[in-house]
Parts: structure tokens; sequence; C-alpha cells
């Protein structure tokens, strides 16, 4: 089963989760098809690096404008990954983060994950949140996995309203 990033749900509010994510690393690329930039990634985690060592595949796949990520196994740092062989794959550590989270299946295409952001961009608003980053697209399952049943989600950074 794939590993999938940790997070504690901090609330349920109307129509959205507010989560806690702890810190992380995540391996991206920027610009290109999600096609490409995938193989990418996936070449970097299957021994495309200094050490020609696999790393575990992790959910989701994020996207955001433009780029995208794999985030590393729980537990990972900067310092003990090995270096992408590609230089396309740059390698990032996040920060503790406050997220309203939506989950939604179906296809994940542009047009349904920008629907679904919008929606819940006036959610957190209205429930009293700023939002404090772009928002970010998740996908959870392989392109095989049958459209009905495909876990996405929309994640957007906020902050208690001032």
């Amino acid at each position: 089963m794939t590993e999938h990033q940790p997070y504690t749900v901090v609330a349920e509010l109307p129509g959205f989760q507010l989560r806690r994510y702890p810190p992380a690393v995540l391996a991206q690329v920027s610009g290109g098809a999600v096609s490409s930039s995938f193989r990418t990634l996936f070449s970097y985690i299957a021994g495309g690096n200094a050490r020609s060592e696999k790393i575990s595949m992790t959910a989701p796949v994020l996207e955001q404008s433009g780029m995208f990520a794999f985030v590393m196994p729980e537990g990972s740092t900067l310092d003990d990954l090995p270096t992408p062989n590609d230089p396309a794959v740059v390698m990032t550590a996040t920060a503790d983060e406050l997220v309203a989270a939506e989950r939604f299946s179906g296809r994940s295409t542009d047009s349904g994950f920008r629907r679904h952001a919008d929606a819940l961009e006036a959610r957190v608003r209205t429930a009293g949140f700023d939002i404090v980053g772009p928002v970010r697209f998740a996908r959870f399952d392989p392109p095989w996995t049958p459209w009905f049943i495909r876990h996405n989600e929309v994640l957007i950074p906020v902050a208690p309203a001032e």
C-alpha cells in the first residue's frame, strides 16, 4: 500500500476539513506536462539519483502553478535523501502549515480542479480564514483507477482571519 502524507484533522467545517500538515520534503519539477513531469519524478525515486537508491512512492502527487511534486516518505530530510541525477528535479523542505482541504472523486482535469478550488476558496473565506498561499491539487490514484472512484483533493494554505 502506498504511504500517504501525514496530517492531523483540526476541524470539520462546512464543505471542508481544516488540517495541520507537518514539515515534509518534496521532489519537484517545474513546467512541462503532467505525464513528463511524473516520469521525471518517478525516475528519481526509481533510482535516478546519486546513490541509485529506490525511494518509496507516496501519495499524493501535488500540482501547483505548473510545478509537480512527489512528497518524500515521512521522516525524510534534505540531508538524507540522495541528490537527483536530473537537474530538473529540485528538492525542497516545507514548513508546518494549516490547510483547508476538500476531497472529491472524478477525473483530475484542470477545469474540475479549478471549479473545486473556487468553491473551496469561497467556503474558506466564509468560515473566517485568510488564504495565505497558492492552491494545490492533489492526486492520489494511478491513471488506471476508474474515474468514478479516484481520490483527488484541493488544498489551500490558510490562517485565521485577523
